[in-house]
């Protein structure tokens, strides 16, 4: 892609348009320049331009980082076109900076050739000292040789066109990212129309900023049109996607969506109680928008009493979920052994960051995979489910609460930073097509004990070992649940060695069940060859990417993925000994890696991760390589 400039002018100019196959953008300034409001009104537009998309926002944790700084620094990258799109992008094509300190955080993501706008009137000598340039601006060295600079005054300009509208200069300067976004929208002949429907829904009781954002938005995309330091357009035709009737969603709001669809074909309500915590925060909006499904949302005073919360509602009958992140994983773990032990059904959502402690809390990482399989006293197996993609979060929420109420226990949803903040196009689903799940209650006794019927609570179906669910106060079926260790069957308080090595495999036995309820092993490439790479969670874009990239290059390799971590599939064996090598890619140290070492005993390769960023597909490319010369 190349943007060849020449003077300004004042009237619209026919302008030469480009066709291309894909683009990559990426939006960039301090938090307050609304950078992820651009981002997703660009992605919006996007979707509406029927192009396939992937999304990747990138925000600093501190709530207001000083204005100027490298901290503060808020991006949001968006790669679209025409052909199938699996990640945000390696490089970007277009790096939008609102300032210095954008441009000296982002640079390295720019192509070789690509393009730079910036926001001239930011480059002052106050920002470019905040931003680390050292008596040197950027815009007048040599620095940028290789890129293509277009300094555009987005400050002067906006200022200029609302100079009548009465509002004041910080009002002023918070908008001029609508300027922004109108020229991006004409330069990659996108609609407008979509944003203008958003700002006047948005400030409809706000006249003066709703008037003032949609007039910077048709200035910037009029400048596009009537200056010559734009002298081509680019357009992406529409992607060939699956027939069907598609959105554009993020993890977050596919999650709860999932969450919703499942209470509505389980005809159960839906409780979620939560503690706040970023990433996972954000489920709690999206479904607080849903008390129409008669969905519950309880905000507690902490992690543990929202996990309490969880286990009562459980108890009492509902479709109970919980979300957290890392950190509060670690503090749910005890009331989780709990939840085990009373074998009550509930989901627990996991949105990884990067950690220990409090760590990169606005980062993505895979690091709690170690966590939620074994960090809970005694043995406590659960069954682990992964999402891979924003859109399949709704799937993967789905699959989680049917495992849960097939079987009687706490499932843990594993999803990540990357994944809730992103977004995709998604086909919706027909609720036809869903699995449906309908829950049976207990609603009489069960066993027959000295001539008299009793129900007892830890009777097992024979299929999935799952125990009965009774509401309380079902009349007949009084039982108590508890920490304590549970005699088999009766469910009363026992220290009998031998019980309680039964009760402990009986509970093991359970999760390994789940295996019944996973579908066959599907195998991205040949199914049998040089090089497997296995990935869970967010890593599926990036290695399946990977993996075209390198067989189109004549390379023998495939991937699978796995949306069970525990239990595995029952066919993973039988699919390794078909490859000479496995890779393992993950955005953290090498954990799964370590339960496929344990379990089947092979030279299992790893590729770790661990920046606070998504794999780019490059870099799964380059290991793959790497490997295939040393064969």
């Amino acid at each position: 892609m190349s943007l060849p400039t020449s003077d300004d002018h004042s009237l619209p100019l026919n302008k030469a348009v480009e066709p291309l196959s894909e683009a990559t953008i990426l939006f960039a300034g301090d938090s307050g320049d609304g950078m992820q409001l651009t981002g997703s009104q660009f992605t919006l537009a996007t979707a509406f331009a029927q192009n396939d998309l992937a999304t990747l926002p990138d925000f600093p944790a501190e709530i207001r980082a000083p204005a100027g700084t490298t901290y503060g620094v808020s991006g949001y990258q968006l790669h679209f076109g025409s052909v199938n799109i699996r990640t945000p992008g390696d490089e970007v094509d277009l790096l939008v900076a609102m300032n210095p300190a954008a441009l000296k955080v982002n640079l390295r993501r720019v192509r070789p050739g690509g393009a730079i706008m910036v926001n001239v009137n930011a480059f002052t000598a106050q920002n470019l000292k905040l931003a680390g340039y050292d008596n040197v601006n950027p815009l007048e060295d040599e620095s940028l040789k290789e890129f293509h600079v277009f300094k555009v005054e987005l400050t002067r300009m906006s200022h200029e066109a609302l100079k009548d509208s009465g509002l004041d200069k910080k009002v002023i300067d918070r908008s001029k990212n609508m300027f922004a976004l109108g020229l991006a929208l004409w330069l990659y002949s996108r609609p407008v129309e979509p944003a203008i429907d958003w700002l006047k829904e948005k400030f409809a009781k706000k006249e003066e900023i709703r008037d003032a954002n949609i007039h910077l938005l048709k200035k910037g995309y009029h400048f596009g049109e009537t200056t010559e330091d734009f002298i081509i357009r680019y357009e992406v035709q529409p992607a060939q996607l699956d027939p069907g009737l598609y959105r554009a969603i993020r993890g977050a709001e596919a999650l709860a969506l999932g969450l919703v669809a499942a209470a509505q074909q389980s005809s159960l309500p839906l409780f979620y109680g939560s503690y706040p915590i970023t990433p996972a925060s954000d489920l709690l909006h999206e479904l607080s928008r849903h008390k129409n499904f008669g969905v519950m949302t309880f905000q507690a005073e902490d992690e543990i009493a929202a996990m309490g919360a969880t286990i009562g509602a459980a108890f009492g009958g509902v479709l109970s979920v919980c979300a957290t992140s890392g950190p509060g994983l670690a503090l749910k773990a005890e009331a989780m052994g709990l939840g085990l032990m009373m074998e009550l059904p509930m989901v627990i959502i996991n949105v990884q960051r990067g950690g220990p402690s409090t760590g990169l809390p606005t980062k993505t990482e895979q690091s709690d995979l170690m966590q939620s399989m074994y960090g809970r006293n005694g043995e406590s197996p659960l069954p682990v489910i992964a999402a891979s993609t924003p859109g399949d979060c709704f799937f993967a929420a789905y699959e989680a609460c049917h495992i849960a109420v097939k079987y009687m226990t706490p499932v843990i949803l594993l999803a990540d930073g990357y994944l809730v903040n992103g977004s995709e196009p998604w086909r919706v689903p027909r609720i036809e097509d869903l699995t449906s799940f309908p829950v049976t209650f207990a609603t009489t006794t069960n066993r027959t004990v000295e001539g008299e019927d009793v129900f007892l609570p830890y009777v097992r179906d024979e299929k999935t070992l799952s125990r009965p669910w009774a509401r309380p106060g079902t009349k007949g079926l009084e039982h108590r649940l508890g920490g304590l260790e549970k005699q088999n069957e009766t469910g009363n308080v026992s220290y009998d060695p031998e019980n309680h090595q039964w009760m402990t495999k009986i509970r093991a036995e359970k999760v390994e069940r789940v295996t019944q309820d996973i579908p066959p092993t599907v195998i991205h490439g040949d199914a049998s060859g040089d090089i497997l790479v296995v990935g869970w969670g967010s890593t599926r874009g990036a290695i399946e990417a990977a993996i075209e990239r390198v067989r189109a290059r004549g390379l023998s390799a495939s991937s699978i993925h796995l949306r069970f971590v525990n239990p595995m599939p029952s066919d993973l064996g039988e699919i390794f000994s078909r490859f000479t090598h496995i890779l393992v890619p993950e955005l953290n140290n090498g954990q799964l890696i370590r339960l496929l070492r344990d379990r089947y005993l092979l030279p299992f390769i790893a590729l770790n991760k661990i920046q606070g960023q998504p794999f780019k597909a490059s870099e799964i490319v380059d290991a793959i390589f790497s490997l295939a010369e040393k064969k």
